[in-house]
């Protein structure tokens, strides 16, 4: 592997050339016309134009990217994560011409990537799942005898579903058929795939998710939690690890349910394992995402340990260098996402040219991103600005970096989420760790500060 090129955009893109030339491979960038002046076309050994602005035709555009591939010569191709990087037909295609897909096998992706299968390879391992049907559910008779011997409220969620898209959720009898109705709808406009299945809905719970590591040659580690509980609208707004609530037993339990539902799938490279965690700390199976988190940079700052140059090293078929025992949890890492959005404004989208672009530094901080004070933030897109990391040996540490960084953190022109992460600096029950998924729409209903301009 000598020329990796990357099929995406934005600052995981800047991330992963960044790895690529720590490991001395040469990087090819693609870029949609949107983002000629983007920042990872410069950081790049090599650059080629693959579309117009719409992702369907650009990123998305699977013959575009192959065009790409055979121009540049790349031999290679990191996925990053969106767009095609769960897709197991283009990793299949990437192979069969002669290409070293960064990731895991198509046959993992197509495995973890279909929920219901997913979730039978939980069981087989005895690893614990939301009681729920056993596959899919196609027949509203079948459904909905299904639903009341499961128990009410309960999710409807697509199979090929991701992303919080393709659920819905029937709180009695009387609103299941039309939900039903609505998620095979919905779940065949959005995937091209109508299969749902049903799952019991845990009340309050907390989201986690343990992240691992897994070579070629069946070794594997996991390198602990994050706690994404911080959501809106099932889009995660702030990540930390490790989690305020875990004990150490019960994060060594996780890991080891996380190891081997992988380790059942013959997977490889890096991947998460996500939870939901109740009231009681029981955990359940949910999903695994075969690609690079968003939030892989917590736990690279809790661990030490290069996610990123993990992935490159393994699709190299280089062995795992450390084993369990080896892994360390240094302190406490939060996550804030600072996204061209206007809290004040229900979250609105905020694309725009950033008249100036001034992120904090200092001790303890981490920023990623593709921005630069001049970028146009296009509306093609998702609206990330970049990610703020901070970290200190306590959480209360950590956030105090944090308060210290989102006041340093600079952005005009458009608006961002550096107020509501200042507020949640502020809030009693964040800085008590007593929240849970529900949390910030609930805030949302009851009109909070944040969204006041």
């Amino acid at each position: 592997m000598q020329k990796v090129l990357i099929a995406n955009r934005g600052e995981i893109a800047v991330r992963i050339i960044r790895a690529c030339h720590d490991l001395d491979l040469q990087t090819v960038a693609v870029y949609s016309e949107a983002d000629a002046e983007a920042l990872h076309v410069l950081h790049a050994d090599e650059a080629i134009c693959i579309g117009e602005a719409p992702s369907s035709k650009s990123y998305l555009k699977i013959p575009h990217i192959l065009s790409a591939c055979e121009i540049t010569g790349a031999d290679a191709l990191h996925p990053g994560y969106g767009f095609l990087s769960e897709n197991p037909n283009f990793a299949s295609i990437c192979e069969s011409c002669g290409l070293n897909f960064i990731g895991p096998s198509p046959k993992s992706i197509a495995l973890l990537g279909d929920k219901a299968k997913a979730k039978s390879t939980a069981l087989s391992v005895g690893c614990p799942v939301i009681p729920g049907s056993e596959g899919v559910v196609s027949d509203f008779a079948q459904a909905i005898e299904i639903a009341k011997e499961i128990g009410f409220p309960i999710f409807i969620k697509a199979v090929a579903g991701g992303g919080g898209k393709g659920i819905r959720i029937a709180y009695n009898e009387a609103e299941f058929g039309k939900q039903f109705l609505a998620a095979r709808s919905e779940a065949e406009a959005s995937f091209s795939n109508p299969d749902v299945y049903l799952e019991k809905m845990i009340m309050t719970p907390r989201h986690i998710e343990v992240q691992v590591v897994g070579d070629k040659y069946g070794n594997y580690v996991h390198l602990g939690e994050r706690d994404c509980t911080i959501q809106r609208r099932r889009q995660k707004l702030i990540e930390e690890a490790p989690s305020p609530i875990l004990s150490a037993k019960l994060r060594e339990k996780m890991g080891q349910a996380a190891i081997k539902v992988v380790r059942a799938a013959g997977y490889h490279s890096v991947g998460t394992v996500e939870f939901l965690l109740d009231q009681n700390h029981h955990f359940y199976f949910m999903e695994v995402n075969t690609r690079i988190q968003v939030e892989h940079t917590v736990t690279e700052q809790l661990t030490g340990v290069d996610l990123v140059r993990e992935q490159l090293k393994i699709a190299m078929g280089k062995t795992l260098e450390y084993q369990q025992k080896d892994i360390h949890f240094n302190g406490h890492t939060i996550q804030f996402r600072i996204n061209a959005e206007n809290p004040a404004a229900g979250f609105a989208p905020s694309p725009g040219q950033l008249e100036y672009y001034l992120p904090p530094g200092g001790p303890g901080v981490r920023v990623d991103s593709a921005c630069y004070s001049g970028y146009k933030i296009p509306p093609n897109y998702d609206s990330m600005i970049g990610k703020l990391i901070v970290h200190g040996k306590t959480r209360q540490e950590a956030m105090a970096v944090g308060k210290r960084a989102l006041r340093e953190f600079h952005i005009g022109g458009v608006h961002s989420t550096i107020p509501f992460h200042l507020y949640m600096l502020e809030d009693d029950k964040f800085l008590r760790a007593d929240f849970d998924l529900a949390y910030i729409d609930q805030l949302i209903s009851e009109g909070s500060q944040f969204l006041r301009d």
